[in-house]
């Protein structure tokens, strides 16, 4: 049994910073690509970065490429999303998932519940 969950989101000003966890049990998440995405309201949704098993190679949304990192501590079974200069549209519930190393959000077997970031102007 995989699960995933999701700290440290909450509410931050323009041009803060929040980093997020994922904390993930089961013995397969620790050999598998991860990653998040976020979902506003009305919104399908989207995705923001992934890592590989490893953490040896990292693929980004073009909305948040040098501005987001996406990094794992396999001893820690942790995945984390260091997210700076914020801005109101990254307002999102954030999810972080488990399964192939994909953009596709179909592709992932496993999520966690979510966790708010709301960013204020």
């Amino acid at each position: 049994q995989v699960q995933l969950v999701e700290s440290g989101g909450g509410l931050v000003q323009a041009g803060g910073s929040l980093r997020l966890s994922c904390a993930a049990s089961g013995r397969t998440v620790s050999s598998s690509p991860m990653g998040w995405f976020r979902q506003a309201p009305g919104k399908e949704r989207e995705f923001v970065a992934a890592v590989t098993w490893n953490g040896g190679s990292t693929r980004y949304a073009d909305s948040v490429r040098g501005r987001f990192t996406i990094s794992r501590d396999t001893a820690k079974n942790t995945m984390y999303l260091q997210m700076n200069s914020l801005k109101p549209e990254d307002t999102a519930v954030y999810y972080c998932a488990a399964g192939p190393y994909s953009n596709s959000a179909r592709n992932y077997n496993y999520w966690g519940q979510g966790t708010q970031v709301t960013v204020s102007s």
